[in-house]
């Protein structure tokens, strides 16, 4: 085989790139996502935070988090649990409600009654198994230890039967006919 050009041959002194001086990926497609970020940052909390811990989360300043705070709260989507220091908190009735209005919109009823058949069923089988009215009234170590589980399989379980429960919640508000807003706020199970 014959060499290149001498042209097209690589200079020999060059060196190689410095890849970790490059910017790292994650921070170049962030991007024109600020709001998304707050978003997905809020939409983690398990309970109140700080504009600085949601700042934290969404990897992005304090000042940027007070003000999606302060749109968010005015949207709805947080509510403003205390004010010194500020803390907020994901407003679960309006997300419900948000999840309520996109199942009306996107399914027709026959499909919304489908879909409400088959998380009943699958809450109904759930809670005959562990002979018990809600996934709350189960100790997990307990009910793997008698039904000789993992403690991981009998989680995924109750969490399951949760998530049934909190779909069929949601289905059957889809599935009422609206008489106002208020009645769409309805906290879910």
């Amino acid at each position: 085989m014959e060499d290149p050009r001498s042209d097209i041959q690589a200079d020999t002194g060059e060196r190689a790139p410095d890849f970790d001086a490059l910017t790292p990926p994650e921070e170049v497609v962030r991007g024109d996502r600020t709001r998304d970020d707050f978003f997905d940052a809020v939409l983690g909390l398990d309970g109140p935070a700080t504009a600085s811990e949601v700042a934290d989360r969404a990897g992005h300043g304090v000042d940027a988090a007070r003000e999606y705070l302060d749109w968010f709260e005015r949207m709805g989507i947080v509510t403003k649990v205390t004010d010194s220091p500020a803390t907020y908190e994901r407003n679960q009735e309006y997300l419900n409600w948000r999840r309520v209005q996109t199942l009306r919109r996107e399914y027709a009823t026959e499909e919304l009654l489908d879909l409400l058949r088959s998380e009943s069923e699958r809450a109904d089988a759930l809670a005959a198994e562990f002979d018990a009215e809600s996934p709350t009234g189960v100790s997990i170590t307990q009910y793997a230890a008698d039904t000789d589980q993992s403690i991981e399989a009998v989680w995924e379980q109750l969490s399951s039967w949760q998530t049934a429960r909190r779909r069929v919640s949601l289905l059957e508000r889809a599935l009422t006919p609206t008489s106002g807003d208020a009645s769409d706020l309805e906290s879910a199970v």
